[in-house]
């Protein structure tokens, strides 16, 4: 009985593995959106930690979140000091927790649906209230950055931009949003088809 567990976690663990090692690659290929400042990218690397947390479970693909974010500073480097890594951690961390435990609960579609809708919305309010107390502040200690100097940047492509509180109502929330939106509906496309391998 014990070698058999021993079998399979050492399948989970590779399986996570591969799964990071893909999200990484993915983080790799980013861009800003329209309304966004340059220092705030968009990508699809979550994809891989939601799929882990569908088929493994919640805590794989936090796990998954990490591990990516892990091999980027190793591997790539940080212009962040990490917080940039940080904040990607905290972000995927909460999308893919709060939608894999919604799916687990009951798997099928609809769950499937409403975990990653939810984990959307404690995803853009879990990273309205960090950008706002926690990260920006935090940068702009670490830096000696002006905030005044971020909020600049996000002025210079999105008018609405006038303080932090409207640079995280106009940029942080519709950027998570639109992230959440955009992994989930590729989720829900290919899923189904390469979950057998994941469950093998």
């Amino acid at each position: 009985m014990l070698a058999i567990n021993e079998k399979m976690s050492t399948k989970v663990i590779t399986k996570i593995s591969i799964l990071s090692v893909l999200a990484f690659l993915i983080m790799l290929i980013e861009a800003p959106l329209w309304f966004t400042p340059v220092f705030l990218k968009i990508d699809a690397s979550d994809l891989p930690a939601l799929i882990g947390a569908f088929a493994l479970g919640p805590m794989a693909g936090v796990m998954i979140e990490f591990l990516k974010n892990l091999l980027h500073i190793v591997l790539k480097g940080t212009d962040t000091a990490a917080v940039g890594e940080l904040a990607n951690f905290i972000v995927g961390g909460l999308f893919v927790y709060t939608a894999g435990y919604i799916y687990y609960k009951n798997k099928n579609v609809k769950s499937a649906v409403i975990g990653m809708a939810v984990g959307t919305v404690v995803m853009t309010i879990g990273m309205a209230i960090a950008n706002y107390f926690v990260l920006i502040p935090f940068y702009v200690k670490l830096y000696g950055m002006p905030l005044e100097s971020i909020i600049d940047m996000a002025k210079a492509v999105n008018n609405y931009v006038v303080d932090l509180k409207s640079f995280i109502l106009y940029t942080v929330v519709p950027f998570n949003l639109i992230k959440g939106i955009i992994v989930s509906l590729v989720t829900l496309v290919i899923y189904k088809r390469i979950s057998p391998i994941l469950h093998r």
